[in-house]
């Protein structure tokens, strides 16, 4: 039995959730697939799918073997189109895991740009804010906010900016504006799921808190963000998460005086000796496109 061909099969399968999806994508019988299927778990010893009338599953053996299978096929076809095409030649899938607001604001709007310059990379995002293990879930890189821990992963700093504190320009004709951080509390401000504890820098330059109050307590970045936009109240994140409002006018930086420095954001990968072209293609992307504008 060719074990990388099997290994390819069995990836199909779960991918399309069936014998007879697999085999129209592969060009095989739906026969060949099912015995190329009970060959590999034969070899393994292992069952690797929950078979029923109407569905097929993979086993927890099963769903942990497709992963190994994911990254191992994905680095042979990176071997090959490294050898092929020459070394410099950015080809081959990424697996990548990023922040829901990070994706949605800064890299889904820049995604066109990048596959009409690496036409040979596709990518895999998954959008989570999180902790993930890169290395056990088989992922190629992550971008993470705040101070990174994993002393197994290599880092590298993306962006870091103040801690803002937004309004529309709506919401402060409104109410007027806040000229300290105590003014707040006369004020609807829109609570994160970080809490209404928020941060900010005194005059003798050391960080202190203060409660805020409002009407809505909003646990996605990406609708705190929608609702300080749309007027609501004041709300409080990183320059990042609102940069292109900023840029826009669609909303105003208020107490800039007692801006602290936001966290870092961060792509983290795990260490390799060679790092591959598609890899760094896709990581200078995201420094491009993180610290511009």
């Amino acid at each position: 039995m060719d074990k990388f061909a099997a290994l390819a099969v069995f990836v199909r399968v779960v991918e399309h959730g069936g014998f007879t999806a697999a085999a129209g994508k592969l060009g095989l019988s739906p026969s060949a697939v099912t015995k190329t299927i009970a060959r590999l778990e034969d070899t393994l010893d292992t069952q690797l799918f929950n078979r029923t009338t109407r569905r097929l599953r993979t086993t927890d053996y099963g769903q942990e073997f497709y992963e190994r299978c994911v990254r191992i096929l994905a680095e042979l076809e990176d071997a090959e189109a490294t050898l092929k095409r020459g070394s410099g030649v950015a080809r081959g899938r990424i697996r990548a895991v990023v922040p829901l607001s990070f994706g949605r604001v800064t890299l889904m709007p820049e995604l066109p740009g990048f596959f009409a310059r690496y036409p040979g990379i596709s990518l895999e995002l998954h959008f989570s804010d999180g902790m993930v293990d890169l290395i056990a879930d088989g992922f190629d890189l992550a971008v993470r906010t705040g101070t990174i821990t994993d002393s197994r992963l290599t880092t590298r700093l993306l962006t870091r900016g103040p801690q803002v504190t937004v309004a529309a320009p709506a919401y402060l004709a409104r109410h007027g504006t806040p000229a300290t951080p105590e003014e707040l509390r006369d004020h609807n401000c829109l609570i994160s799921r970080f809490g209404p504890e928020w941060s900010f820098k005194g005059a003798n330059g050391q960080a202190f808190s203060l409660r805020v109050q409002g009407n809505a307590v909003i646990n996605s970045g990406d609708a705190l963000r929608e609702a300080a936009v749309a007027g609501t109240g004041i709300a409080q994140g990183t320059w990042w998460l609102y940069r292109k409002d900023l840029e826009r006018g669609d909303v105003r930086a208020i107490l800039p005086e007692y801006a602290l420095e936001g966290a870092p954001v961060s792509v983290l990968y795990p260490p390799q000796r060679h790092l591959p072209a598609k890899l760094r293609a896709f990581i200078d992307f995201l420094v491009q496109i993180t610290r511009s504008g």
